[in-house]
């Protein structure tokens, strides 16, 4: 099937399935331990029926969405996604041009494959940074003042990483960053000539953000550095400790219960974003759609909800809404979209959720994304 053709971002799934290797592929589509949860955020949202309306007057359907403060196309980014130039060279900066041509935020993972100052000389359009809070509090403060310097609009603080999940099919695979190559892999590589000759003329994807931090330490690989700098001692009081280094708004990523995202509420945060990663770090956890639900209905409007995960169609980024969601993220679909065919693929991948966000606003006879709410559910 070629990109044009695919109809939904399953088929932009399958597509990606075959042009990438085994081990490259499930590295982005696996997830911790037995995959539970990367199951139910997806089958969840089926579980969440809307409400159809007819004779609504609804000719000429509208996505426009305010997001913190400043109007997007619709209510969606692409969230943060750590070395997405495995499924296709320079994938970051496709996926930072291809938002801004779409007129939404794009969210640049700090274990980008391209660094942070070269997404940001994409392309004019709304960049937020993805950072994670390191034991050596100066490797963080450094990648904070080259997102203020390169124009990032906001901090998003991921804080569900105390220590990296479990990934089975990784383990497997023998999938390390960077690559190496075994005998298996040798083998699955052969399989996709053209992945590796892209590779080749490109080279080996790395977290390329941290190449001067990597300089100065001990560390093996820009992985391993990662790894070894996670900070399993963080605490709330980092907020504030960030709120000294950063003027823009900061949104915390990872909140599941509602207890957690009273707290980020206490603490001054700017939007909370509703994650359970993935489903990528602790499996057997609540699916993001029924944590979102339960979270909104608690907090009511006081502060800008997000989600993410098991996103797969514009109808559900429309019962996100209704359940009290101010946008969603999207990171798997437009992986496969840049793995399938680059530019073209995440071009389309946007393009199967908007339409399909226009056609569900005018079954249930809401004329603009801005009129829907729980009354839309059934």
């Amino acid at each position: 099937m070629r990109v044009a053709r695919a109809v939904t971002v399953a088929d932009l799934r399958l597509i990606a399935r075959r042009r990438l290797p085994r081990a490259v592929f499930d590295f982005i589509d696996g997830a911790a331990d037995d995959e539970i949860t990367v199951r139910a955020n997806m089958a969840d949202f089926d579980h969440i029926k809307l409400k159809q309306r007819i004779l609504a007057g609804v000719d000429g359907t509208r996505l426009q969405r305010n997001i913190l403060g400043v109007d997007s196309s619709a209510p969606l980014l692409i969230g943060p996604t750590g070395l997405a130039n495995m499924t296709w060279p320079l994938a970051d900066e496709i996926l930072a041009r291809e938002s801004a041509r779409a007129g939404i935020p794009f969210v640049l993972s700090t274990s980008s494959g391209s660094t942070l100052e070269e997404v940001a000389a994409v392309e004019s359009g709304r960049r937020w940074f993805q950072l994670y809070v390191f034991k050596d509090r100066t490797i963080t403060e450094k990648l904070i003042a080259r997102a203020r310097v390169a124009g990032y609009e906001a901090l998003v603080i991921t804080v569900d990483v105390p220590v990296v999940g479990k990934r089975r099919r990784d383990d497997r695979n023998g999938f390390t960053i960077p690559l190496t190559l075994t005998a298996s892999s040798v083998f699955d590589f052969a399989l996709h000539p053209r992945w590796c000759l892209n590779m080749l003329r490109h080279g080996v994807p790395e977290m390329r953000n941290f190449s001067e931090a990597l300089a100065i330490s001990r560390a093996s690989s820009h992985a391993a550095l990662m790894n070894a700098q996670l900070d399993s001692s963080l605490q709330w009081d980092v907020i504030a400790w960030l709120r000294e280094r950063w003027s823009g708004p900061i949104l915390v990523k990872g909140v599941l219960s509602v207890e957690d995202a009273s707290a980020a509420v206490l603490h001054g945060v700017d939007g909370i974003i509703v994650s359970n990663h993935g489903g990528r770090q602790l499996d057997g956890v609540s699916s993001s759609v029924r944590a979102l639900g339960r979270i909104a209905q608690h907090l009511g409007p006081s502060v800008p909800l997000f989600m993410d995960g098991g996103v797969r169609r514009g109808s559900d980024i429309v019962r996100a809404v209704a359940l009290g969601a101010q946008a969603v993220l999207i990171g798997r679909p437009t992986l496969y979209g840049a793995a399938a065919g680059g530019a073209d693929g995440v071009r389309r991948c946007l393009q199967i959720l908007i339409e399909d966000m226009h056609r569900t606003l005018a079954q249930i006879g809401r004329p603009s994304i801005n009129d829907v709410d729980s009354d839309c559910l059934a």
